[in-house]
């Protein structure tokens, strides 16, 4: 909702949205260590399947926003498809193929 001119609020919704990530971090971690999990490691596998989450959810969001704020109806379905397909890759990326 950030992206629509009208509502001038570019700013202040990129602030809490950080704000918002940050905190969800920081529950992520607090859980684990509450539930006596490990750490989450960080290896190639773990950054790509986030990068590839946040590609499909920035595809998804983008097609949504061009539907329906810059009514560009069928380039909107196009791109949300695309995001809908990129986060269904996430499903055998993450839990590989048998």
């Amino acid at each position: 909702m950030a992206l629509i001119p009208e509502w001038d609020v570019f700013r202040p919704g990129v602030i809490m949205g950080v704000i918002g990530a940050a905190i969800l971090l920081i529950m992520v971690m607090v859980w684990r260590k509450m539930e006596n999990k490990t750490p989450v490691k960080l290896s190639g596998k773990t950054i790509g399947a986030v990068l590839i989450g946040i590609a499909g959810a920035l595809l998804l969001g983008v097609g949504m926003c061009l539907t329906m704020v810059w009514s560009k109806m069928v380039v909107g379905i196009t791109v949300g498809i695309v995001g809908i397909v990129v986060l269904l890759c996430l499903i055998p990326f993450v839990k590989g193929l048998k």
